[in-house]
């Protein structure tokens, strides 16, 4: 009864029962729990995702190697920001593959950090709503800055592909070594993808060393699922 009149109590005797939780697990692990940690994790069940979000989740993981909790997380928030910057999702989460391949501790020579590589020294006044620099950080602010900074580069070019260019820093070169066929053609496959079509996990190599180098992984993948010598199959 006193619980239910006392809403302050509640708070109290709750907090002392999770200290106590946390004080007895870590006398039976020798671990320092935070009850917390799971709702700083950027992470999202992909079962929960609809559909071509879940599609793109999947196969973004097997791809980039990258576990498929914390892609459906990214996928939900290019799906969240895209619309409301006249973006693609899909083109969202193509520059985070080629910009970072998804380490959100991604860091280039020239200062560029996180998911989307945004320069923090250059755009930090971004990073003030989300409480500092070191917000380049965390993967949904970086994402946020990311596309805002992406907006602002097409919308200045007047088109995806200058867009693309300024984003990296080769709007005043003749050539951006590539960079802005690479994410529209990863957004081309990722696009496919979303509708369900089954796109190879990578493109089909274009040099010879590129094959040589693909067979040789292939290889190793086999080798690795072979049964280790003197072990009978059924150990």
């Amino acid at each position: 009864m006193a619980l239910t009149v006392r809403p302050d109590l509640r708070v109290v005797t709750e907090a002392k029962i999770i200290s106590w939780l946390q004080e007895r697990q870590y006398d039976e692990l020798g671990i320092a729990t935070d009850a917390d940690a799971v709702d700083r994790a950027t992470a999202t069940d992909p079962r929960d995702l609809p559909k071509q979000q879940a599609n793109l989740a999947y196969w973004l993981s097997k791809k980039y190697r990258v576990a498929p909790e914390p892609l459906s997380a990214l996928v939900s928030e290019a799906y969240d920001v895209g619309p409301d910057n006249n973006i693609e999702p899909t083109l969202i989460l193509a520059v985070m593959a080629i910009e970072s391949g998804f380490n959100p501790f991604a860091q280039s020579h020239v200062g560029a950090q996180g998911l989307m590589q945004v320069m923090t020294k250059v755009h930090e006044q971004k990073y003030q709503g989300f409480g500092g620099a070191l917000a380049a950080f965390d993967p949904v602010a970086n994402v946020r800055v990311g596309v805002n900074v992406l907006k602002e580069c097409i919308n200045r070019a007047g088109s995806l592909e200058g867009g693309l260019k300024l984003y990296v820093g080769a709007g005043n070169m003749k050539d951006d070594q590539g960079y802005a066929a690479k994410v529209m053609a990863e957004n081309a496959r990722l696009q496919q993808v979303a509708k369900g079509v089954k796109v190879p996990i990578s493109a089909p190599p274009s040099t010879a060393a590129e094959a040589a180098s693909a067979r040789l992984e292939s290889l190793w993948e086999k080798a690795q699922r072979l049964t280790p010598f003197g072990k009978d199959d059924d150990e």
